[in-house]
Formats: C-alpha cells, structure tokens, sequence
C-alpha cells in the first residue's frame, strides 16, 4: 500500500537520515511531490521491510561537498565582516575630518569677529577725536553768567544740544546727586538744586 508522507516521516519509516531521503530522492530511488512549499514522499510497505536491514547513506563525497559549502558560507562571512570594518574606519575618518574642518571654520569665524571689533573701535576712536574738540568749542561758546551757578532749564537746554531726553537729563541730575558730584547742590532744607557753572563733557 502506497502513502504519501512527509521527509520526516519517511525518515523515521525507513530508519535514515534527513539527507539520506533527501540524496534517494535526487537519486530517483524514492518518488516524491512538492505541495506548497514542502516536500512530501511517497513510501510502501515493502520499502519499510527492505530497509529495515539496509541503510543507503550518500557517498563520503557528498559530506565533503557538504564541508566544502560551509567553509564557503564562513568565507564569504568573513570577507563581509572585512568590508564592514573597513567601512566602518572610513566613516570614523570621514567623521574626525568633519570634526577638524568645523573647529577650523570656527576659529576662522571668531578671528573675523575679533578683527570687525578692532575695526569698530578704531572707528569709534577716530570719531571721537574728530567730534571732540567740536563739543569742546559749544561748551566753551556757552554763554557766561555773572553767576557761578546755572539754573536746570539752562542745563537741560544745553544737555538738548546733544540729543538728550528730559528722562535721562533727569537721570543724569539724579545719578550725579547720588555720586555726591559736587557740581550738583542739592538744597533738602529749601528742597532747591544749585548746579555749578562747570564742563559737562563727562555726562554727554
């Protein structure tokens, strides 16, 4: 009677191996049908009797072309292991240049910056020389009263000229009372502020 079983089964039926059903059916000795993937073999009675006794094993050389197909895999294991370390120590180059090529950018960035401020302050310097003795001739030019003293209107006129706001002409008064400038008397008494007539170019 003639059934169809899996290569499993056949195995355990005719007492072989796994590769030994598998290398009978390469050989034609044992019929077999594919069905969704899986192999399937055809076994009968008489062939479970026949090979109760017998063994058919595939030839030494086929465990030899066996080995040689895993030393196979391991070598082509082992040349993709290669190609990924020396991928991985390219990118671990790649990466130390780019670290070293944005540090040195960065300082370029910085000296830049440095050298626009020098600029700026040779600049500033070069106009302050220029304005100063300008500013020097208004204070100079000012009116003289016979008074030593000159009253908050006349200082917040001239802290106008040099386009002060009433804040911080009042800031100004306020700071320079606080400091204890002596040519800003504050009278607590008669709540009154006496301002000497005196050079104001260290308030513009």
């Amino acid at each position: 009677m003639e059934r169809l079983v899996t290569t499993s089964q056949a195995a355990e039926i005719l007492g072989l191996s796994l590769q030994g059903i598998h290398y009978r059916i390469k050989k034609d000795q044992l019929k077999s049908l594919k069905k969704d993937g899986k192999t399937f073999v055809y076994i009968t009675d008489d062939m479970k009797s026949q090979n109760s006794n017998t063994k058919v094993e595939p030839p030494q050389n086929q465990q030899t072309n066996n080995n040689n197909n895993f030393q196979a895999v391991i070598d082509v294991k082992n040349e993709q292991i290669e190609l990924l370390k020396k991928s991985m120590k390219w990118m671990k180059k790649q990466y130390i240049s780019e670290i070293f090529r944005l540090e040195r950018n960065q300082k370029k960035i910085i000296e830049v910056f440095n050298s626009e401020i020098k600029l700026l302050q040779s600049a500033f310097n070069e106009m302050r020389a220029i304005y100063k003795p300008q500013i020097q001739n208004n204070f100079q030019q000012k009116p003289q009263n016979s008074s030593d003293f000159i009253t908050v209107k006349d200082f917040s006129v001239l802290m106008k000229r040099y386009n002060k706001t009433e804040q911080e002409i009042k800031n100004i008064i306020f700071k320079a009372i606080k400091d204890g400038d002596n040519r800003f008397i504050y009278n607590k008494v008669e709540k009154k502020l006496l301002i000497l007539n005196s050079d104001f170019l260290d308030l513009i």
